[in-house]
Order: structure tokens, then C-alpha cells, then sequence
């Protein structure tokens, strides 16, 4: 005989307690009547007698007494239960999931996790890597909160509205060049506009992000030239185009890993791009509350540096 835990076993434990179903229909704040159909639907389920009813009152039979306890243990066992999963749910509604690829590196969020750690010790992060692909970038900045809560890299208005997510600006990084190991440009450890003159420069093609946009209509007014290459999407594949076409890459220096065949060089001019943290239109609280911690520790430094 299996004996599943249903609510009538908690009747049966205050009848039991009562000495009978009037008093322990007043416990139960129920009628009579119903406390006595639970007992006796209890009975039938589980095919034994629990009480021998008398003028006197009632007395547990054997089976009774044996269900008796074993119906307390039940009863707690429940109960702990409960309390675990709902433990185990709060704890797992305390992960912030970063999604992490070569060019949505997750440094910058592990670099802030012990202040952030201050301002919020329940939140843990869980790194969820992907490939970078625009199939992967279209669904996961379109249902950040869904799988993965937070992604860090560039980003500006045009992006945001295109990938339809929400961004919390961290710093600008400053759009630099990538070249190859093998590049006369390596031995550099800054250009100047001129040095690209005659290179093929590889930039996201128009409409993407606007702040590459700018830095696109800059140099065909006034540096023409430089080749320009239209690629669609940032992904492995088009910086090992850069290495083995021997192009220059536009870059940012957060991609120095990346790939290690290139190497990332500042280029004097005042290009720059947002980096911060992509996220949903409507966050979780617990992942509102690790944005307001960030902000709080940017704010903190700015104040620490003026």
C-alpha cells in the first residue's frame, strides 16, 4: 500500500488529537459533518478502519495508531519539503546568467563582482557561453531574461533599437585597428589617420551602429584614401578574414583576446563606442538590483576621481 500525502491526513491528525469530530471541527473551523466525511473518505482510500467510534468518544484502532504517526512524519516531510524548493527557487531567482562569446567577453562584470558582491552578497552570476552568430544575436539581445539575463560589449542607440534590448553605458572604448602578426602596421604602437591610407579597413557595414557609421562618413569626406570593406556581422570568422587577408580590422580593445594571430592598435583619432551591459526592457528585480549596484559603484568612482 503506497499512502500519498493529501490534506485530509492533516483532519485525521487533529480528530485523532480532538477525541472527536465535534471538537475537532471547531479546531478546523469546518462543520461536523464534513470533518466525518474526510475521515471516513480516508478510510475507504486507504481500505482500514482508523477510529472505533463509541457513545464515549473515539479511540485509534491499531491501524489508527500506526497511521497516526506515520501521518505526522508525512505531514513534516511535506512541509520540509515545500521549504526546500522554495529555497532552492529563491536561490536559483538570485542567478544572474552573463552570457559570454569572444566578442561579448564577460571580464568587466567579473572585474566588478566583489563590489558588486557588497552591495547585493545574495546575487551569484553564472557564465552562459554561445557562439556568435547573428542567429544567436538576434534571439538572445531580443529575449535577454529568458535564458540569459545580461550581455556585455559595444553598443549604441542604432544597435539597441535593432536588437531591441536596453543598454547601461559603462565607458566609451575608443574604435581602434586590428591587423595581422604579419602586418607591416604591427610594429606600431599607434597610428595615425595617414598610416591606413592604401589599406583595405574592414567596418561594419551602414545602419548597425551608428557611432561606426560616423567614423565611416568621416573618412570618406576627408580620407578617401582608405579602402573601405562592408562586412555584416562581428563573429570569428570575419577576424580571421582580417588575418588572412591581410585587411585592418575596426576594433575595440576589449577584444585583444579575441584572436591571437592579431594584435588591436589605438589609431589617433576621437572615434569612440559605448561598452556596458545589454539587458531586457522590463529586467528581473534581482537583475535591477545588480544594475542599480553597478551604477552605484560607477558613480562611487567617478566621485573618488573629481
Amino acid at each position: 500500500m503506497i499512502v500519498i500525502y493529501n490534506p485530509q491526513l492533516d483532519t485525521f491528525i487533529t480528530v485523532a488529537d480532538a477525541g472527536s469530530f465535534t471538537k475537532a471541527a471547531e479546531v478546523l473551523y469546518i462543520s461536523t459533518t464534513a470533518v466525518i466525511k474526510q475521515i471516513n473518505l480516508l478510510e475507504e482510500n486507504l481500505e482500514v478502519k482508523l477510529f472505533e467510534r463509541s457513545h464515549r468518544g473515539l479511540v485509534l484502532t491499531k491501524a489508527g495508531k500506526s497511521m497516526y504517526s506515520d501521518a505526522k512524519y508525512l505531514i513534516q516531510y511535506a512541509k520540509d519539503s515545500c521549504a526546500r524548493a522554495q529555497n532552492a527557487m529563491k536561490k536559483e531567482e538570485m542567478i544572474i546568467r552573463i552570457g559570454t562569446s569572444p566578442m561579448t567577453p564577460a571580464q568587466i562584470l567579473l572585474e566588478l563582482w566583489p563590489k558588486i558582491h557588497d552591495f547585493c552578497p545574495s546575487i551569484k552570476f553564472k557564465l552562459v557561453p554561445f557562439e556568435n552568430t547573428p542567429e544567436n544575436a538576434r534571439e538572445i539581445l531580443k529575449n535577454l531574461g529568458q535564458n540569459i539575463d545580461m550581455v556585455a560589449g559595444i553598443f549604441d542607440e542604432t544597435l539597441l533599437k535593432f536588437r531591441q534590448c536596453d543598454g547601461l553605458e559603462l565607458f566609451k572604448e575608443p574604435i581602434c585597428c586590428a591587423v595581422s602578426l604579419a602586418h607591416p602596421l604591427v610594429e606600431k604602437d599607434r597610428l595615425k589617420i595617414e598610416d591606413l591610407y592604401g589599406q583595405k579597413l574592414m567596418l561594419i557595414q551602414r545602419g548597425q551602429m551608428k557611432q561606426v557609421d560616423i567614423l565611416r562618413d568621416d573618412l570618406w569626406q576627408n580620407h578617401p584614401e582608405i579602402h573601405i570593406v562592408d562586412f555584416d556581422f562581428f563573429n570569428t570568422e570575419v577576424f580571421n578574414q582580417c588575418e588572412n587577408g591581410n585587411h585592418v580590422l575596426m576594433a575595440v580593445p576589449s577584444w585583444r583576446n579575441v584572436h591571437p594571430l592579431l594584435k588591436i592598435i589605438p589609431v589617433e583619432w576621437e572615434h569612440t563606442i559605448p561598452f556596458g551591459l545589454l539587458h531586457s526592457h522590463t529586467p528581473s528585480p534581482v537583475v535591477q538590483s545588480c544594475i542599480d549596484a553597478i551604477i552605484n559603484i560607477y558613480n562611487t568612482q567617478k566621485k573618488d576621481f573629481y
